[in-house]
């Protein structure tokens, strides 16, 4: 009986053993063949993403002066900006115009993507309407701007309209180099960039589960904000992130359509650059980095966008 069990024994040692064998080598195979496949892409973000803004990081302590920069380690950029109120009134400033523009977007770009993906029935007709809708980037964003100027001028368009119409006796000074004037440009920009990842989540909700709720008596504000908002909240984050990031770092739209009357972290680097002043437009990048990761964080915690990659 011993002896039955001791080749028992042997024998499955004998049979399990390469088999473990075995696996080990298919994962440490499969893992080696992962690791190959990531390599090209980790290199580029290396390349193109991680040693710029290192670069960034490591010329943001160096000093200057107003002829050239000069390697050394120096905190001053990081005080200099950190302890002046006007670097605090230029960074509020650009948060004011993210939150007005996300909201605006958000709203616009919500109700587009809703009509696009519950009111068209055709297949064909939505992807033709998304078409038009990215019929403007075919232009470049100045172009786009500078077309507002013919309506928003104090002898445009809307003035004249309304100058003819009695409505107002004088032209509004407001529309045209104003911090409305920013604010409608960057919706203008800035929407598609919210209709398309919430069209593309409104598109592959189950429309059986509007059906359910209707069954079950539900009114039609009831199924928007407990059916559709809902499952739609990933791709409001994305757009979230785009349009913030977006408007964060934007300085042409604030230059040209304030009329140099209002100011954002963006232009202020651009300003520094134009000064030769590198190190300290680094250390106001870093910064503005480190804000937009807090933002972009935030709207992680809030919605797990994974459900919409």
């Amino acid at each position: 009986m011993i002896a039955t069990d001791s080749a028992t024994a042997v024998s499955e040692g004998t049979t399990v053993q390469p088999n473990v064998s075995h696996k080990i080598r298919r994962d440490g195979g499969s893992r080696l063949t992962a690791y190959l496949q990531a390599t090209p892409l980790a290199v580029l973000l290396g390349v193109f993403l991680l040693l710029p803004i290192l670069t960034i990081g490591m010329v943001s302590f160096w000093d200057y002066d107003s002829v050239r920069i000069y390697p050394d380690f120096v905190t001053f950029n990081y005080t200099e900006t950190l302890g002046s109120w006007v670097t605090w009134k230029t960074y509020l400033n650009t948060i004011k115009f993210t939150v007005i523009v996300w909201v605006l977007t958000m709203v616009i770009g919500f109700w587009v993507a809703y009509f696009l993906a519950f009111h068209i029935r055709s297949v064909t007709m939505q992807m033709v309407l998304f078409l038009v809708c990215t019929v403007p980037f075919l232009t470049s964003n100045i172009i786009r701007m500078i077309s507002w100027v013919p309506f928003l001028g104090r002898n445009g368009l809307i003035n004249s309209s309304l100058i003819e119409l009695g409505i107002v006796p004088k032209p509004l000074e407001f529309l045209l180099f104003s911090e409305f004037a920013v604010v409608l440009a960057m919706v203008h920009l800035y929407t598609l960039f919210m209709v398309t990842p919430i069209f593309n989540t409104l598109m592959r909700i189950d429309r059986s589960l509007i059906e359910a709720a209707r069954d079950a008596g539900a009114s039609g504000f009831q199924i928007l904000t407990n059916v559709i908002i809902p499952l739609a909240k990933p791709g409001i984050a994305i757009g979230s992130i785009f349009v913030v990031t977006l408007v964060m770092g934007d300085f042409i739209t604030v230059r040209f359509m304030s009329g140099g009357q209002s100011a954002s972290v963006g232009l202020m680097m651009a300003n520094q650059i134009s000064l030769l002043q590198y190190p300290a437009a680094a250390a106001n990048a870093v910064i503005l980095l480190i804000v937009v990761l807090l933002i972009v964080a935030a709207i992680l915690r809030v919605v797990d966008i994974r459900k919409e990659l």
